[in-house]
């Protein structure tokens, strides 16, 4: 009787220590779940001061929501810096400079070869200025593939030329945001299509 009952209680002590080890694990479980979705809740949130010093949370939304825009965006930036150029060497340089962190190799191509080709000593000889206008820009999203129209004006001493600008490239998404690259893009195999004059008007009839 008395081994029959020391028995029992074996029994009970071993199923008491296994319905304890399977809670424990339940509840470990179940906190590691909160905890991790916590801390993702966590890192949605942005907290900025006001002017009084007072924290704000502000509420982050999923990159991929407002894409095409920075897509857009960026390609009007890199245009705009590649081709809006003034009779200042710096200028031109710094405004190169700042247009390769946006683009692969195919950008450093097209500037070299306008280079070779004395492009930039005759916008210095020429005292000339110039400036971009973005028309259009058509975004193949799942493609990462887009197509730029603009129109390029060339303000020289004597007349003001207006040119067709049309590129066309590639996207690729960065995994890190940048001063220099702020929309976390890159433009690569980009190729300029057209760019030709549709006006030449002397500045005496302006």
């Amino acid at each position: 009787m008395i081994i029959k009952n020391i028995e029992s209680k074996i029994r009970l002590a071993t199923f008491v220590a296994a319905g304890s080890l399977v809670a424990a694990v339940a509840i470990c479980a179940a906190v590691a779940y909160f905890s991790y979705r916590q801390a993702a809740d966590a890192r949605r949130s942005i907290y900025v001061l006001d002017a009084n010093q007072v924290p704000l949370m502000a509420r982050q939304t999923d990159v991929q929501l407002n894409r095409p825009a920075e897509y857009r965006a960026h390609i009007h930036l890199y245009h705009t810096l590649f081709f809006t150029m003034m009779p200042d060497e710096k200028f031109i340089e710094y405004q190169m400079r700042q247009a390769m962190y946006l683009v692969d190799e195919s950008g450093a191509l097209q500037y070299n070869s306008l280079k070779e080709k004395g492009f930039f000593n005759s916008v210095l000889a020429s005292s000339a200025v110039l400036t971009v206008q973005t028309d259009s820009i058509v975004l193949d999203v799942p493609r990462k593939q887009f197509r730029y129209y603009g129109r390029q004006r060339i303000e020289r001493r004597s007349s003001v030329i207006t040119r067709t600008l049309v590129t066309e490239g590639h996207l690729q998404d960065l995994d890190i945001r940048s001063d220099n690259n702020p929309h976390a893009v890159m433009i690569t195999r980009w190729k300029t299509l057209e760019n030709k004059d549709i006006s030449n008007v002397p500045k005496s009839t302006l």
